[in-house]
């Protein structure tokens, strides 16, 4: 699963929503949860592809990179530095050019082949 969940990193943080989704199966659930609340949800390829299309235009830059990895009972759990910088001013205050920085993690289940789950965990 750690080589498919690499491509799936390495198109993400290339902003390349169509190399994204060649990792993902047709019925993939995509899950982010904030602070322990769930934030979105999308369920198929079409509303993921619909997501990171909508969002591709916040950063200007971005880019994750897997810092630990694990799998147990068919889940692969992966810590995560994410790094990104703004392309827009954002209605609660961030501007245009301001970066962050931030630890996370992501859960992926994977089936025939290619990932049915995602799911990210920020604080």
């Amino acid at each position: 699963m750690r080589a498919l969940i690499d491509r799936y990193i390495d198109a993400y943080n290339r902003m390349d929503v169509e190399a994204m989704m060649k990792t993902m199966h047709s019925e993939v659930i995509f899950e982010n949860y904030t602070g322990g609340t769930l934030s979105v949800r999308t369920v198929g390829v079409e509303e993921l592809r619909h997501l990171a299309e909508s969002s591709r235009h916040l950063f200007s830059a971005r880019h994750q990179t897997i810092v630990g990895y694990a799998e147990a009972a068919g889940v692969a759990h992966a810590q995560i530095a994410f790094e990104g910088t703004f392309a827009i001013d954002l209605p609660n205050g961030v501007r245009a050019g301001q970066r962050i920085a931030m630890p996370g993690r992501s859960e992926f289940r994977e089936r025939e082949g290619l990932l049915i789950h995602v799911a990210d965990y920020s604080d």
